[in-house]
């Protein structure tokens, strides 16, 4: 898969926001300060489209981006950061679920983890509500450059461990090195192909 154009179209919290196009849509998740922004930058090529931020718990809509004129990204706000309002924080869950159970153009969804931690509540509820929708997902184990490649390799079956996964179908991915970024790439354009039959 080739990115030639990006757009951001919108930002929204509720389906009457949503875009209105039949594009299909691949949703990228995870806990805040994970990589999210810089995963979406890097994949697309462009460094600022997304924007990334050291302070957690920055992006609290639901941002669309289209790719390609056929592709849409859809970047959801970072959940389980405690500075973030008691408030924002309740309204996560509801946004997300809403977007995930109506939103007939979703394919799938990325759903992204720091490599040096271990899968949290959220993740494992992600997994489970994914799971019981038959919605395809790819985990993506961000940051990987924060360790070495032995590290790297017992981190991921850990990880795979705890979430009852095949070591195949978890990649390593780091912004700084651009590692698994093809591999993302190939995987989107298999959902989408999928799509377009």
């Amino acid at each position: 898969m080739i990115i030639k154009t990006v757009e951001f179209i919108k930002s929204a919290v509720k389906p009457s926001q949503y875009p209105e196009y039949d594009f299909p849509e691949i949703a990228f998740a995870g806990r805040s300060n994970v990589g999210k922004s810089s995963l979406i930058n890097t994949l697309i090529q462009r460094k600022g489209m997304v924007k990334t931020s050291s302070k957690p718990g920055c992006t609290q809509l639901i941002n669309f981006f289209l790719v390609n004129e056929e592709l849409s990204f859809v970047d959801f706000p970072g959940y389980g950061y405690a500075k973030v309002s008691k408030k924002i924080r309740s309204q996560w869950q509801p946004m997300v679920n809403l977007y995930l159970s109506q939103r007939k153009s979703l394919l799938g969804l990325i759903l992204l983890i720091d490599i040096r931690r271990d899968p949290g509540k959220e993740e494992l509820d992600m997994v489970d509500w994914l799971e019981s929708h038959k919605m395809p997902y790819l985990v993506i184990l961000t940051k990987s450059d924060k360790l070495s490649k032995t590290k790297q390799q017992k981190r991921l079956l850990s990880i795979c461990a705890q979430m009852n996964r095949e070591k195949d179908s978890v990649i390593l991915f780091s912004a700084k090195t651009k590692k698994g970024r093809d591999t993302i790439l190939k995987e989107i354009e298999n959902l989408t192909g999928w799509y377009n039959e």
